[in-house]
This record gives structure tokens, C-alpha cells and sequence, in this order.
């Protein structure tokens, strides 16, 4: 893949993808907000649907996708208390980019298994 350098600005290109990957980055993020947009919207089923998270890396990358205006966390003060999670119109703006890393990480597992 040949990227055309001239009229880009390489520097905020580098900054730009380590943002991104700062966000998104890690074992567990992409897993959470798969989980949450197929559904599960309290803690115990993403932690059910997410084969490997503990209780504790959830509870953490939880509070940090909704520091980063990923998921919303709405406390209902029934009995007992009722947390949904939900992912905001800002996380699915890269709905296509992450259904593009499906894709491509099929098409992969098949390359490297010919």
C-alpha cells in the first residue's frame, strides 16, 4: 500500500493514529463495544459475552470509554439498583471502521492459514 505523502502533514497523521489507538486500543475495547452494540447492556452480560475479561478490567475500561464520550452509564435507582451501559452517536461514528477490522481480520485468518 503506497500512501501519497505530498500535502500531508506526516506529523499530525502519527498524532492522529496514536490518538486512535489510545482510545480504541487494548485487548479488551473493541470486545466491549461489539458487546454493548449486539445488546448487552448491563455489566454482567458484557462480562458474560466477553470470554476472558475480569470483573475488575471491565469495571476500568468502562470508566474510561465513558471518559472518552464512548458509552453512556445510566444508574436507575430501582431495587436493587439498575446500570445500563449504552455506546453514543460518537461511538458509532467508527461502526464502519470497526466492522472493516472484522473483515479484514477474517480475510487474514484465512491468508495465514493457506
Amino acid at each position: 500500500m503506497e500512501i501519497d505523502t505530498i500535502a500531508r502533514n506526516q506529523t499530525q497523521e502519527i498524532q492522529a493514529l496514536q490518538d486512535t489507538i489510545y482510545v480504541l486500543g487494548g485487548k479488551w475495547r473493541l470486545p466491549i463495544i461489539n458487546s454493548i452494540c449486539n445488546g448487552n447492556k448491563r455489566f454482567r452480560e458484557i462480562e458474560r459475552s466477553i470470554p476472558g475479561i475480569t470483573t475488575r478490567m471491565l469495571s476500568r475500561e468502562l470508566k474510561d470509554m465513558e471518559a472518552n464520550k464512548l458509552i453512556t452509564r445510566t444508574v436507575y435507582p430501582d431495587t436493587p439498583v439498575l446500570v445500563e451501559y449504552e455506546s453514543t452517536d460518537y461511538c458509532k461514528t467508527f461502526s464502519p471502521i470497526i466492522l472493516a477490522m472484522i473483515d479484514w481480520g477474517i480475510a487474514h485468518r484465512k491468508k495465514v492459514a493457506e
